[in-house]
């Protein structure tokens, strides 16, 4: 079969112009998603991204970059666009590696050296291609012959939380406080993450690690997608693609879960039930202060799993009645609350607790002036709080 060897003065012209890549450092064993950032130097589609990065469905490309599930293959990327590559990440002696893809077949007039720093645009390196692909010669490729790429990735949590790891290209005049600021981490954190770089080393095309926030969520550990991890600004497609999962920090950073309305993309014929009960998969219902949302719990072979959340609506104010004692106390302090004094029930019905002088709450007032028995409402925990405005009357009504 036919060779190719690269000429030595395109060598040296592509060494001077492309900072190579290597693995991330990766401590875990276990498996998960990251992104790459991939900005062709020429315009391009979504398809010719897909295709080159190996991936099996146009919708992880879609979702990684918040694109709508309608945007079509033939969508145009102009050039020098970033765009986020999704990839199954393996971690093993101290660095990760994506899993045995993308997977680029060599054509003639390809060398390693072009493969790696211009088809894959310094996302990878000859020395990391040679290595998983067990090549003798570096000099010596095949036409035709299947070559693994290997991207450089990571699945350690940083700081004690679960991230997905970024390889984010650094570009002209950014600097380290900068590209830590826009992505919600610390010079810090991505000093320890980049072999402990340098600030003023920085140098547009480097790839660097950095860690993108992402959702909780309520998945099963036995669910099939139990590694399930979305970056902040990002959607996700799962249980065979019937499950739409996104993240926001809108959302508080939990992931957010709905029917995808897609067909399956496995042998399921119809996506599973995703109800819990009568509530559809990330529908909400308020019950007092109680809030109820059917969330995502993982899948299994045959089913979608959900489970209900509740959670307490924070403006929902619990309000208890005072005892008469506590209420004489209070307004034995100098000065009253000034929120309470000026609180009315209607025009010639003012309120005070019984018993207790109406100068306490409206000096302005002469003693003629009647009152409605009530009880000043508190918090919880019977205690004033400026924010409480209520008043519960005598009848038990609240004002």
């Amino acid at each position: 079969m036919a060779s190719s060897l690269l000429p030595l003065p395109l060598l040296c012209l592509l060494l001077t112009t492309t900072i190579a890549a290597a693995g991330f450092n990766c401590t875990t064993t276990s498996k998960c998603t990251a992104l790459i950032q991939y900005i062709s130097v020429n315009a391009t589609t979504l398809s010719s991204i897909q295709s080159l990065f190996s991936l099996p469905h146009l919708r992880s490309l879609l979702s990684a970059n918040s694109l709508p599930l309608s945007t079509p293959k033939s969508y145009s990327v102009a050039a020098s666009t970033p765009i986020n590559v999704p990839f199954p990440c393996l971690c093993g002696n101290g660095s990760g590696f994506s899993d045995h893809r993308p997977v680029y077949v060599v054509k003639s007039g390809d060398f390693l050296f072009e493969i790696a720093s211009v088809v894959f645009v310094g996302l990878t390196n000859v020395d990391d291609i040679v290595q998983v692909n067990g090549i003798v010669n570096v000099s010596l490729i095949e036409i035709g012959q299947k070559l693994w790429i290997p991207l450089p990735c990571s699945c350690d949590d940083v700081g004690g939380e679960k991230v997905v790891h970024y390889g984010y290209v650094v570009p002209a005049g950014a600097s380290l406080a900068g590209i830590a600021a826009e992505y919600g981490t610390t010079e810090t954190v991505l000093e320890g993450l980049n072999g402990n770089i340098a600030p003023a080393k920085l140098q547009a095309g480097q790839l660097l690690d950095v860690p993108l926030k992402a959702c909780s969520s309520s998945v099963n550990s036995t669910s099939l997608d139990a590694n399930l991890l979305v970056a902040n600004d990002t959607y996700a497609l799962t249980a065979n693609g019937c499950v739409k999962c996104t993240c926001s920090p809108a959302n508080n950073y939990t992931l957010q879960c709905e029917s995808s309305q897609l067909k399956p993309v496995s042998n399921w014929s119809t996506c599973p039930s995703t109800l819990c009960g009568s509530l559809n998969l990330g529908n909400t219902t308020t019950s007092g202060c109680n809030i109820s949302t059917c969330s995502y719990a993982g899948y299994t072979s045959s089913t979608i799993l959900t489970t209900t959340v509740i959670t307490t609506n924070s403006s929902c104010t619990r309000c208890s009645k005072l005892t008469l004692d506590y209420i004489k106390n209070m307004v034995q302090s100098d000065p009253f609350p000034a929120s309470y004094a000026a609180v009315h029930h209607s025009p010639n019905h003012h309120v005070t607790p019984p018993s207790l002088n109406h100068h306490h709450f409206r000096p302005d007032l002469p003693p003629s002036t009647p009152y409605l028995p009530a009880t000043v409402a508190a918090d919880s925990e019977g205690r004033f709080d400026n924010h409480i405005k209520y008043l519960i009357l005598g009848d038990g009504s609240v004002t």
